[in-house]
């Protein structure tokens, strides 16, 4: 992972307004990768949006990181499924063309 690639959790806390804690209770949660340089904390930039989506659902309706875990554990399952559900219409529209 390249520096340009991280964005320094104080900077982002500072810039909501939040406290660093929170990046490290979702870290603590694994709902989140960081990655400690020159003893500061940085998080990929991917992880960006999910970071915002777990705020809102944290600071806006009041969802305890117990909660965030679960809402996370069941949107992957989700979208797992939705891929298998792709993936499996792709093959019968394979099979039902060579009919």
């Amino acid at each position: 992972m390249q520096k340009e690639d991280l964005i320094q959790a104080g900077e982002f806390c500072i810039h909501h307004n939040i406290e660093l804690s929170f990046i490290q209770s979702l870290k603590d949660y694994d709902l989140i990768e960081t990655v400690i340089v020159d003893e500061k904390i940085f998080f990929p930039a991917s992880e960006l949006p999910r970071i915002e989506k777990i705020m809102r659902l944290h600071f806006e309706l009041d969802i305890n990181f117990e909660g965030i875990e679960t809402i996370a554990h069941l949107l992957k399952r989700m979208e797992e499924m939705q891929n298998r559900i792709t993936h499996l219409t792709n093959l019968l529209k394979v099979y039902e063309r060579s009919q």
